[in-house]
């Protein structure tokens, strides 16, 4: 741990002030969040950055259009490396149970309205006892939570002793050109096998996983004012309109409205 870490505290509730609870905050670079757990659920949803914290033994890389959802009672630790702006929605677990939200923790895509809803928040942040349109707008969010689809943990791992050399090896080089026929012969099997095994363990294809790592690594470069062009090029990408493209296609955004928006 760097001497000039931000260790943050937890809240100290012994029962949440309302059965929905909104909770901004502003942390800054190198905080860390020790193991924790609590008796009701919670959303954490970043609006800069990339949430990465552990939940039950899984590593979960979460970027800006998906969240982090952790069940009642789910033993979590994490930390962000640079100044972090996020919002947590408390849930009270009879609540989250009689409306269905997952029972395991999960990535949940947050769409158009839902960050909206968020942004709103993030600017308009209640304060305790909420009025009753603050009261329906986060049964809302509530609402968009429960029907919004699962990601996983949005970038799996495997068990599997040859998909952790392959994503061992594109994890240490995002850059990496390598077709999967090059990945599937450095483990000595076929292209179809690893296609195969990708499939099954990590729930997509393997091209598909290298664009979430790709777009994971992207975002504290772009955070930490890195220019598209070199980011593009860190990533493999020969130019930058590909980059951009494939960052459209996952985020729904470009870059630089991405960074635009992040601040």
């Amino acid at each position: 741990m760097s001497s000039t870490s931000f260790i943050h505290t937890p809240l100290k509730f012994s029962q949440l002030p309302q059965p929905i609870y909104h909770l901004l905050r502003s942390m800054p670079e190198e905080t860390i969040y020790p193991p924790h757990h609590h008796p009701w659920g919670e959303f954490v949803y970043s609006f800069s950055g990339v949430v990465e914290l552990t939940a039950n033994n899984t590593d979960f890389r979460v970027p800006p259009n998906f969240g982090l959802w952790l069940p009642p009672n789910t033993e979590h630790n994490g930390g962000n490396h640079l100044a972090s702006d996020h919002c947590s929605l408390y849930i009270d677990s009879d609540l989250a149970a009689t409306r269905g939200m997952p029972t395991t923790s999960c990535a949940l895509m947050v769409n158009p309205m839902l960050r909206a809803m968020l942004n709103h928040l993030r600017l308009h942040s209640p304060k305790t006892p909420y009025s009753a349109e603050e009261n329906r707008l986060l049964d809302v969010v509530l609402d968009q939570l429960v029907v919004t689809p699962s990601a996983g943990s949005y970038l799996p791992d495997s068990d599997n002793p040859m998909l952790i050399k392959v994503l061992t090896y594109l994890k240490e080089n995002p850059g990496s050109q390598h077709s999967i026929k090059h990945l599937a012969e450095r483990c000595n099997c076929s292209e179809r096998t690893l296609a195969r095994k990708a499939q099954r363990d990590l729930g997509m294809p393997l091209s598909e996983w290298r664009q979430r790592l790709k777009i994971v690594r992207a975002v504290p470069m772009l955070q930490e004012g890195a220019t598209v062009e070199n980011v593009a090029l860190d990533l493999g990408y020969s130019t930058a309109s590909a980059f951009i493209a494939m960052f459209k296609r996952l985020l729904g955004t470009t870059p630089d409205e991405y960074r635009k928006n992040s601040y």
